[in-house]
């Protein structure tokens, strides 16, 4: 593998007329590479400055991407500011939201290099609150149950995706509210070193597509930055050199109050960024959809992480990933039989024996939790234990315990501004 003794951040340029940004990252001038965002909307006329102060966080957040492909030991800041907060947000948010792909290159958490602060003074930028707010459309079930908990409650209620236009043009047709399509543009460069050894694995995604909604934010003139991430998100996947590994590191509560504190430290209360789902299980939301959405958009709607990563114009469900399993049994409690099994066409994955080890997992019985976004081991096993009274086949299958006093449907703390936890108690007392 090739060796360097520093990863550049580089440059960032903003053109406004092309509606285009700029990200160049560089290994010691040798090898570079350019990150590019389309943010493909009409804008307000937004503050330049705070406009600056945004691009540079994602500037920062979006480099973990290449960072990874070589880790060395020394960090270089050509072009924007890093405080003291923000030195040890990116610290802290390299370290864990790369623990998986340190986990699958058997690396150490001292290979990850530090960030230090290149200014004492505080980087704050203020503007004049506005209303409004942007709900971020995944494909699947969480945001559709954000944006219909919202529809009538936010004026000016704006969605808006990362990517995957011609997958989430129909699904967005359907919700119906003013989108905001935002595209990133990877530099294929990194493909090609990966397939020459570069090391590669999963990086805290959540956490770019968090700091590009706040620029989304800025140029659509909104406040409020909304997510679907549920309260299973915080569970660890796995354990590896005594630090607790989360797949969904930069979806957990603890990221996102991390997130939160750095936005009031950067722009005081000039965007909120927030789960509207953190008080609820998987297990429970599913709930809400089936019965009350699942109609609406059967037709339209994925959380196969798969139909987002092959080439294809359209949403689908592979049926054999381990996201796929996972919302199948949820689902199964609440969805007729051969309603659900007609997203699968025709398969029914709790009775596919190729899935029996990643039902194993998903349950606690057999090794670690998949790495993916999956629930909670005990909500799978209640969700589990509801579908063995639909296939007595299961009961003997898989064998597990259950807290007696486990309830998918209790509520749990969330992050939200209290008028906003004000609509989702409303919006939650109605199921």
């Amino acid at each position: 593998m090739k060796r360097f003794n520093s990863f550049i951040f580089k440059d960032y340029n903003f053109k406004k007329e092309s509606k285009t940004l700029e990200l160049n990252y560089s290994f010691d001038d040798q090898l570079n590479f350019k990150e590019t965002f389309i943010f493909d909307f009409n804008f307000i006329n937004y503050d330049e400055q705070i406009l600056d102060r945004a691009i540079q966080t994602l500037f920062f957040i979006a480099g973990v991407s290449y960072f990874k492909a070589y880790l060395i030991d020394k960090i270089e800041i050509r072009k924007g500011s890093i405080d003291n907060s923000l030195a040890a947000f990116l610290n802290k948010l390299y370290k864990k939201g790369l623990g998986e792909y340190l986990f699958v290159n058997s690396l150490s958490f001292n290979s990850i290099a530090d960030f230090k602060a290149t200014t004492n003074t505080p980087l704050l930028a203020l503007r004049d609150n506005t209303n409004g707010a942007i709900v971020g459309v995944g494909g699947g079930k969480d945001s559709l149950v954000v944006i219909e908990a919202l529809r009538d409650k936010i004026k000016g209620l704006k969605t808006w995706s990362l990517n995957h236009k011609p997958k989430l043009k129909a699904l967005v047709n359907e919700i119906g509210l003013e989108h905001l399509w935002v595209e990133r543009i990877i530099d294929p460069l990194l493909l090609d070193i990966n397939k020459e050894g570069a090391l590669n694995g999963h990086v805290p995604i959540s956490a770019i597509i968090g700091s590009a909604g706040v620029i989304t934010a800025i140029l659509s003139g909104s406040q409020d930055i909304i997510v679907g991430n549920e309260q299973s998100s915080n569970e660890p996947t796995l354990q590896y050199q005594g630090e607790m590994i989360n797949h969904q590191y930069s979806k957990s509560e603890e990221f996102e109050k991390d997130f939160q504190k750095l936005l009031s430290e950067q722009f005081g209360s000039s965007f909120r960024y927030y789960s509207f789902l953190r008080s609820l299980s998987e297990l429970k939301i599913a709930e809400v959809f089936i019965k009350n959405y699942f109609i609406k958009y059967k037709k339209f709607f994925s959380s196969c992480n798969r139909a987002f990563q092959l080439d294809s114009n359209s949403l689908f469900w592979c049926g054999e990933c381990p996201k796929c399993a996972f919302i199948f049994l949820i689902f199964s409690p609440f969805l007729e039989k051969e309603e659900l099994i007609k997203l699968w066409n025709g398969k029914n994955l709790l009775l596919d024996e190729k899935l029996d080890e990643t039902y194993r997992s998903l349950l606690g019985i057999a090794g670690d939790k998949p790495l993916d976004c999956v629930g909670e081991i005990k909500e799978s096993r209640f969700a589990m234990k509801l579908c063995q009274d639909i296939y007595p086949a299961l009961k003997n299958k898989y064998l597990f315990d259950l807290p007696a006093n486990y309830n998918f449907r209790e509520i749990h703390p969330n992050s939200m501004p209290k008028e906003m936890d004000q609509i989702f108690n409303n919006f939650i007392n109605q199921f």
